[in-house]
């Protein structure tokens, strides 16, 4: 072996031991060994040796250090500050550093340690009084790939100058040459952490995250790729009461566009990787000859602001160590992550809850937030081609600040071609296998029908181009069009709208004209229109049977309720197989609730009863949680309601009763509910012969309906919300007087 190659090895090991050393927990750092060494024993065991030296100077030192202090001070006062005390002096343990100076600053507290360096606040006198961060190579530590390494951030900070990013203020190194550098001080903790610690709902993180986006941007636009972006990598500080993101830790950045961060050599051991498994792109993962630009920053961007929605990253830290190295590649480069709104559905019903109180919103509303725009965003920024990314990290921003204006995003759905060629790229052998035998079925067709296959093609061409052409055009003036809708619906003006889009609500622009039609149905709902709400409701959940995972339950509430008012006895039939047969084996207490709720709005047979009580089950244990009245007592009285629709149409009058006055408890909460519970008592005592207590629950119910029905509807937002409560309420109320008045007023 000659010296070049035995001097690389050593600089490897050195590599590898200096990054094991940063790693405190004993699994995690014999998993990164394992991954970092790749095979590799004699490289495994030159590290695990000098880690093992090191434990001995750390425990020789720590026993030694009561016996060591008092003879520093001895040979001070004999030897002045010779070199003797001064290297024993440094010999000793981190917290014998403190008060100590180095230049003008003295040092106050140690607040980080690496396995190379050491970050101390410290405070400058001269010329200014200030505290500062000062960051200064570990003793012992002063290789030259670490010093390149620590030049290289120190020059990557001292290039950059934005309010978003630490700044450098001085360098210079100490008296026995370990060099060191002053950065701004910033008193804050990771973005993730602050973000949960203050429940920062949806809007407020996103605003974090644009600063941060226009921080990474600036570095870019200085020639410095960050490689390590990650929550523990952006501290949240406070600065006139107002909360400021900081991008820290440019320490395995990476200058583009011919700039050199240092006249060092910053060597990368093959195989070691250079960033966080869980916050790095596919191309950093892959270590090929493929070049790291900015778009590998705009992927770990992607990846916080999944973190910042979901509170859990694509794909877990541990998980990915534990796989090994060449699974974690394969992981990274290959598996595509699931959607953030989908993300939400595999959390644990605890977890849920937990994520959706820190952003202040309730579990299903947080999955329909997360639904359309956001998605897009995200999954635009983590896409494995880089080329199919944003291409800037203002362009992430900007995006992402068209979603909070209410403005179309540049982020849309992929294509079904993408989709179909995802696909084809994860199942390769099995598409080349049905690839051949097609081949061979085709050849043995024969010549006559190829010919004929030919004929035919060529007599349809003309007339497939200009349908296609026609669609394309039709689709193109549909999206602009719904674009144009969105503006007149901020501006308030629904009847233009409402014109512009007439004719164009389909499953193919229900995606993007969720946020035209939802609310154009609520207006036709509210003005009595229910055949123009059914229309619009249809189309969002015909897209929603497609996606069951992100489903918008409320719509399908509001599409019952439409279609009853409308007297459509089929259309409501044939919705209720499809919810029945759509979410009968689903786990969610909401969406069993919601679904067997809107199967029963009119009379049913046994049938469907039967096929509605798994979901009844489900919603009636989900109520037995004592702790589950105090997440949202709202909510579970609705579950009550519909728990007493349920025994009602299931002969169980006396149930009903019970359920019914269960959801009483606090009835000042929803007028709307309390009118829907008193027409089923008034029912269910009816059908047990109590017609006072029947009549008296029926006056109830149309006193409120009579009185505040509208009064409800007009009420500003719950008109719009919240319309379909009230229509339930009378279309219960219709059923029970015609039950009630139809006997009394018959012949004895």
């Amino acid at each position: 072996m000659n010296r070049a190659m035995i001097d690389a090895s050593i600089q490897r090991a050195e590599d590898v031991f200096c990054a094991a050393l940063e790693i405190k927990n004993p699994d995690e750092r014999e998993a990164f060994l394992e991954n970092a060494c790749a095979g590799d024993l004699d490289l495994r065991a030159r590290v695990e040796a000098m880690l093992d030296s090191q434990k001995e100077v750390d425990r020789f030192f720590l026993d030694s250090l009561p016996a060591l202090k008092p003879t520093v001070e001895a040979c001070q006062s004999v030897a002045g500050t010779n070199d003797f005390g001064k290297n024993l002096e440094e010999s000793l343990s981190a917290d014998e550093d403190l008060g100590k100076r180095i230049g003008p600053y003295k040092l106050l507290q140690k607040i980080g340690e690496g396995g190379c360096g050491v970050v101390y606040m410290a405070e400058q006198e001269a010329p200014v009084r200030r505290r500062v961060a000062l960051k200064v190579i570990k003793l012992g530590m002063d290789t030259k790939s670490v010093i390149a390494r620590f030049e290289a951030e120190r020059q990557a900070l001292a290039m950059m100058d934005h309010p978003n990013i630490a700044r450098v203020l001085d360098a210079g190194a100490t008296e026995s040459g370990r060099p060191y550098f002053v950065m701004e001080l910033v008193r804050g903790i990771k973005i993730t952490a602050y973000c949960d610690e203050n429940c920062l709902d949806t809007r407020h993180r996103l605003d974090l995250f644009i600063q941060i986006c226009q921080a990474i941007q600036h570095a870019h636009q200085k020639g410095i790729i960050h490689r390590d972006i990650k929550p523990s990598n952006i501290l949240v500080t406070m600065q006139d009461g107002v909360p400021v993101p900081k991008v820290i830790d440019f320490g395995i950045a990476k200058a583009t566009g011919g700039e050199r961060l240092t006249d060092k050599t910053v060597f990368t051991a093959y195989e070691q990787f250079i960033g966080t498994p869980a916050y790095m792109s596919p191309e950093q993962a892959e270590m090929s000859a493929l070049d790291i630009d900015t778009r590998s920053d705009i992927y770990s961007l992607g990846v916080l602001l999944y973190e910042l929605l979901t509170g859990k990253t694509p794909f877990d830290q541990k998980e990915l160590l534990e796989s090994g190295l060449v699974e974690m590649r394969r992981t990274l480069r290959e598996q595509e992550p699931v959607r953030p709104s989908t993300k939400l559905k595999d959390l644990q019903p605890d977890e849920l809850t937990q994520t959706a109180v820190h952003r202040r919103v309730e579990p299903p509303k947080l999955k329909m937030l997360l639904k359309g725009d956001l998605d897009w965003i995200v999954m635009k920024a983590l896409e494995k081609d880089r080329n199919r990314r944003y291409q800037t990290a203002n362009g992430l921003g900007l995006d992402v600040q068209r979603y909070l204006n209410n403005e179309p995003v540049i982020a849309r759905s992929p294509s079904r071609l993408y989709r179909f060629q995802k696909l084809v790229r994860r199942n390769k052998i099995i598409f080349v296998a049905v690839g051949a035998v097609s081949l061979t079925l085709i050849a043995g067709l024969g010549t006559s029908t190829w010919l004929f296959l030919k004929e035919r093609e060529a007599r349809h061409e003309a007339q497939r181009g200009r349908a296609n052409e026609a669609l394309l055009r039709h689709q193109a003036e549909a999206r602009e069009k719904i674009a144009q809708a969105v503006l007149l619906v901020e501006q308030n003006r629904l009847d233009e709208a409402d014109q512009l889009v007439s004719g164009i609500p389909s499953p193919d622009t229900a995606l993007v004209g969720e946020a035209v039609f939802r609310p154009l149905a609520d207006r036709s709902a509210v003005q009595g229109n229910w055949r123009r709400a059914a229309e619009y409701l249809s189309v969002l959940v015909q897209v929603d049977q497609f996606e069951p995972s992100d489903i918008s339950t409320l719509d399908h509430t509001k599409y019952a309720a439409a279609l009853v008012e409308l007297g459509d006895r089929q259309s409501y039939e044939d919705f209720c197989r499809k919810s029945i047969s759509q979410f009968a084996n689903s786990t969610d207490p909401v969406i069993a609730e919601r679904t067997f709720k809107n199967c029963l709005l009119l009379p049913v047979d046994a049938s469907r009863l039967a096929a509605l009580t798994t979901l009844a089950d489900l919603a009636a244990k989900s109520t037995a949680d004592e702790n589950a009245w105090k997440i949202n007592t709202r909510m579970l009285q609705w579950r009550c309601l519909s728990l007493a629709l349920f025994e009602y149409r299931s002969g169980n009058y006396h149930g009903a009763i019970d359920w019914g006055n269960r959801s009483l408890v606090n009835h000042s909460t929803c007028e709307a509910r309390e009118a829907s519970v008193y027409a089923i008592l008034a029912m269910a005592y009816h059908q047990l012969g109590q017609t006072d207590n029947a009549r008296a629950e029926l006056a109830l119910s149309r006193d409120m309906i009579d009185h505040k029905f509208k009064a409800g509807l007009d009420a500003g937002d719950g008109a719009h919300g919240f319309w379909f409560d009230w229509i339930l309420g009378r279309i219960l109320e219709r059923e029970a007087i015609a039950n009630i008045e139809s006997t009394s007023s018959s012949p004895k």
